[in-house]
Parts: structure tokens; C-alpha cells; sequence
């Protein structure tokens, strides 16, 4: 079971990438455009000190995935929602419909 601690840290993290996430596109939109002008290339730096100035747990690539029921953070399985461990236990049980225990 993870500390109610860093599961507030994960959802301050989701609150900061949903928040930042337009500013960001547009900022990397200039950055990654082509034109070798003078004047691009000054809007590519302001974009480029603008993007670092931005929080550092607002980009997608901080926030991490964690288990919807224990928020166990390792072996998390997408497709779910919840960690490997969470699934053999339900899988177990008979909580999710067609799974048969193989050998595991």
C-alpha cells in the first residue's frame, strides 16, 4: 500500500500536467519548426526560456502509473488499471470475467 503521501504527490502531478498541458504543446510547436530566419530563431530561445520556467512536474514524463485499488506504483498493468499483483488476486477470486489461472 503506497503512503497516502505520495499518492497526493501523483495527483498534485496529474492537476500540474492537465493545467500546463496547452502552454507546453505551443511552446514545443515552436520549437520543433523548421525556418532558419533570425526572427524564428529568437522566437525558438523566448520558447525555449519560457518552457524551462515552467514547473518540472508539469511535463507528462514525471507523472507516474499507479495501482487504482493499493497504489502500488510497480507493475502496473494499462490495460486495468492496477498493479500485476492487484489482478492475480481478483483474477483469483473471480473478480475479472474470462481469466483462467494458468501457471502462475
Amino acid at each position: 500500500m503506497a503512503k497516502e503521501s505520495m499518492k497526493a504527490r501523483e495527483r498534485k502531478r496529474e492537476r500540474l500536467v492537465t493545467r500546463y498541458a496547452k502552454k507546453r504543446e505551443e511552446l514545443t510547436k515552436v520549437l520543433k519548426s523548421t525556418s532558419s530566419s533570425e526572427e524564428v530563431q529568437a522566437a525558438k530561445w523566448d520558447a525555449m526560456m519560457a518552457l524551462q520556467k515552467l514547473p518540472a512536474n508539469s511535463a507528462k514524463n514525471r507523472k507516474h502509473n499507479r495501482c487504482g485499488l493499493t497504489g502500488r506504483p510497480r507493475g502496473y498493468m494499462r490495460q486495468f488499471g492496477i498493479s500485476r499483483v492487484t489482478f492475480r488476486e481478483m483474477a483469483l477470486n473471480g473478480k475479472i470475467p474470462g481469466v483462467k489461472k494458468a501457471s502462475w
